[in-house]
Order: structure tokens, then C-alpha cells, then sequence
């Protein structure tokens, strides 16, 4: 693989970590890529594992042992110059209703990764953070530098906690942190989210879907093309040494009805909806909020898609996945 440096990749056969690192090994990179298999999978990395320049290991990050070993062996092989820290609990409710899984899957991964870092003295940190930071703000544009920060999920909390960390990192030691706070992504290969559940529930049953909610719930969506594209521009682009950026759609977003409509247009259709009386789906849910994508954009990167597009998109990649098409 030869003497060049090699890029890090946690959570690297997930939905975003998986299609990072095979951008990173098709433009020459050395590729090491880590990830625990609770969510991702091997299938998400069909061409990679037997590429010469990624080696995958499945590694638990929340393991502080097991994890600076393995990372050190790889940076004795190969010295690592960067990390992108993809890894994370991704299921809100779950959190919700056990702490310890934010405390281990998010915030312990990043406490860990970064003590690995220092170690071996690595310069830079892209950490894949979240709209869930802001917490509850309603209509009011979110844009970067707006507070006080008050996130309503363990999920929410955990990813500003792990920003802190990073931020705290940079004071110290780490030579530069980019911050990426993601809004809904969605596209395949999904492992959750909204559309992935809506077409397994009709799957399940093609007559009915039940949707948590009132189906007004407003949010923003960006189609993982158009994030992948955003996050290694940025890594082109963006100057700061500690950079958070909002990665987004320029709209207002859609409702949950609107998406429920569109899947079940194309799984079932025909099937009625039935949705709940509150705004919120879920204890931790955010109903509505609209990204300020401002500071991206001063930098020339937009979208190529919308949210309602992103969606239309997004659906009909998931019923292939699931093997309706």
C-alpha cells in the first residue's frame, strides 16, 4: 500500500462511513475503516474488503483498550493523518429508553477516538455531528452560531458533549476539528430512518400504515449524495481550525405525511394512513426546524436536491434495497 498516509474511518460500513471510504479508496487513499457491525454491514462494503488499499476491522470503539491497540497497529502500518469519526448510536428512541446506549455508542466513541489520536498524533478530526444538538427551536432558521444550546434527546446531548470534547481537543492538541451537524440523511444503503420503517411496515401490511405523530412533524432532508459531496468539500475548502458547519437542504423541509404519502404511492398503493395526535413521534423528537445553510454555501458548495426531490428519490432506492422493485 506503500508509504503515503492513510485516512481513518469509524463506523465504515454504515450508511455514511461505507460510501466515505470507498470516495476515499477510489481517489487513491489508503483506507483503514472500523466498525462494531450493530448497525452497518458487511454487504454495505461489497468491493471494498477485498480492495488492496482498505483494510476493514470489526472493532467495538466504546472498548478504550481494545480500540487504541488496534488503532496504533494500523498507524504503525500505515501513519494515519486524518479520522473521520462517521460512528454513533443513530436510533433517537433507543437512547431515549436506555442512557447508556448514547453514553456508549456516542459519546465514549468519541472520548476514546480521540485519546487514540493523541497517541499517535493525529492532526485532524471530521466528526459527523447532528441537528439534534440544537434541540427545540421551532421555526426559528438554526444557523451555527445560535444558543444556548439545549438538545431534548441523549442522542442530542451526547453529540454536543462530543463536541465539546473536540473542541476542548483543539485547545490542547489536535491541530484542526471539522464539525459536520447533519440534518435527516437519507438514500441507501438505509439502516433506519423514516422511509426504511414506513416501507417494512407496509411490507408487514400493505393494507395500513400507522404513523407516529400527527404527520405535521417538518423537517429537513438531505439526500446522502448531496452530504458525501457537502462533507469532503468542506475537507477542500473550509480554513478554520475548529469549523462547524450546518450540511443541509436550502428548504424548509417536508412533513411526515408527505413522506408517508409518497412511500405509500410506491409500495402499497391504495393503503390507508393512520396517524397519531401528537406533533412529536417520539419522547426526544424535534417536529419542526429549518437549517441556515448560509456558511456552507459562502463556500460554493448547494444541493443538488431538495427535500421533497431528495425524498422521492430516497424512496425508491429503499424499496429496491428491500426488494420491491
Amino acid at each position: 500500500m506503500g508509504e503515503q498516509h492513510a485516512i481513518f474511518v469509524s463506523g465504515a460500513a454504515g450508511f455514511v462511513g461505507s460510501r466515505l471510504a470507498r470516495i476515499f479508496v477510489d481517489r487513491g487513499f489508503p483506507v483503514f475503516g472500523f466498525d462494531n457491525l450493530s448497525r452497518g454491514s458487511r454487504e454495505n462494503l461489497n468491493g471494498l474488503l477485498t480492495h488492496e488499499r482498505f483494510i476493514f476491522e470489526k472493532v467495538d470503539l466504546s472498548d478504550a483498550g481494545e480500540l487504541r491497540s488496534r488503532f496504533m497497529n494500523c498507524h504503525r502500518r500505515i501513519p494515519i493523518s486524518e479520522v473521520w469519526h462517521m460512528a454513533a448510536n443513530s436510533d433517537i428512541p433507543a437512547g431515549i429508553a436506555d442512557a447508556s446506549v448514547d453514553l456508549r455508542d456516542t459519546f465514549l466513541s468519541t472520548f476514546n477516538l480521540l485519546d487514540a489520536m493523541k497517541e499517535a498524533g493525529v492532526p485532524l478530526l471530521a466528526f459527523a455531528s447532528s441537528s439534534a444538538v440544537y434541540g427545540d427551536l421551532g421555526e426559528a432558521p438554526i444557523r451555527e452560531d445560535i444558543g444556548p444550546l439545549l438538545p431534548i434527546s441523549n442522542y442530542g446531548a451526547m453529540k454536543l458533549a462530543s463536541e465539546a470534547l473536540i473542541s476542548a481537543a483543539v485547545e490542547n492538541w489536535l491541530s484542526r476539528a471539522l464539525i459536520f451537524r447533519f440534518p435527516n440523511v437519507i438514500g441507501v444503503p438505509a439502516t433506519h430512518g423514516v422511509i426504511l420503517d414506513f416501507v417494512r411496515k407496509l411490507t408487514a401490511s400493505p393494507t395500513k400504515l400507522n404513523v407516529l405523530g400527527s404527520g405535521r412533524q417538518r423537517k429537513a432532508y438531505l439526500h446522502v449524495n448531496d452530504l458525501i459531496d457537502a462533507i469532503v468539500y468542506l475537507r477542500a475548502n473550509a480554513s478554520e481550525r475548529f469549523g462547524c458547519y450546518n450540511v443541509g437542504p436550502e428548504d424548509k423541509g417536508v412533513t411526515v405525511s408527505f413522506i408517508a404519502e409518497t412511500t405509500v404511492e410506491a409500495v402499497a398503493p391504495g393503503a390507508g394512513i393512520e396517524y397519531g395526535l401528537e406533533d412529536r413521534g417520539w419522547t426526544g423528537d424535534v417536529p419542526r426546524f429549518s437549517y441556515d445553510i448560509a456558511k456552507l454555501r459562502a463556500l460554493g458548495w448547494r444541493p443538488q436536491l431538495g427535500s421533497a426531490d431528495a425524498v422521492r428519490k430516497a424512496v425508491v432506492e429503499i424499496v429496491q434495497q428491500e426488494g420491491h422493485l
